[in-house]
């Protein structure tokens, strides 16, 4: 049975992988921004308020996972989900890994297991660099998703057409040019023609 804190506990580690906090996650999934605070989770006679169901659901589908990975995070178990094609940041720039779309094809992928219910051409990268420090590290495995759109404060993949492959943020998107931003103030932010970029993936999910 799942106790009161490890609930909480897993709607926290959700709102982490989802590099979000606990009042981020629940505006994701069209909930009262307060729905998750620490004050909501006792009542003023000090006894547990737990979150309820529909909230909970609501947030899972945002986050595409099963409550029954959910239930496994909230316990601390290993979650089980579908085998998806795994390859380093670096690697990836190189030909063959990718069609024209951004859609993983070719060989040398490795394999990883994901939480929650997954689109068939979804893959996972892992983050080499720190250039999106704090929010991926080094190692950190990122979900993509070449079939979701993509919007200006989304974190995104892109590849350019000379083969560089990068994990940034969408700064600004016009029908001629595409803005980048490096979340580490240490490195630059990136600018380029659309001419420029072959493709360009919404992150979705953080494995840290």
């Amino acid at each position: 049975m799942i106790t009161h804190s490890e609930i909480w506990t897993a709607l926290d580690k959700l709102a982490r992988k989802l590099s979000t906090s606990p009042s981020g996650l629940a505006k994701r999934a069209g909930l009262d921004a307060t729905s998750f605070n620490k004050s909501k989770r006792f009542g003023a006679n000090g006894k547990p308020r737990w979150p309820s169901t529909e909230s909970v659901s609501k947030v899972l589908n945002v986050a595409g996972m099963s409550f029954e990975d959910f239930a496994a995070m909230a316990e601390d178990k290993p979650v089980k989900g579908p085998t998806i094609p795994v390859i380093g940041l670096a690697q990836a720039g190189n030909d063959g890994f990718f069609d024209d779309s951004g859609y993983p094809v070719g060989e040398g992928w490795d394999e990883v297991r994901m939480p929650g219910e997954i689109d068939e051409n979804v893959y996972a990268l892992q983050i080499q660099g720190d250039s999106m420090y704090p929010v991926f590290r080094a190692g950190d495995r990122v979900l993509v998703s070449p079939d979701q759109s993509v919007r200006k404060g989304d974190r995104v993949v892109v590849k350019t057409r000379e083969g560089e492959i990068m994990a940034k943020e969408l700064s600004r998107k016009t029908a001629t040019k595409i803005e980048l931003k490096s979340l580490n103030p240490e490195f630059e932010d990136r600018s380029f023609s659309r001419k420029e970029v072959e493709w360009m993936a919404r992150i979705v999910w953080v494995s840290q």
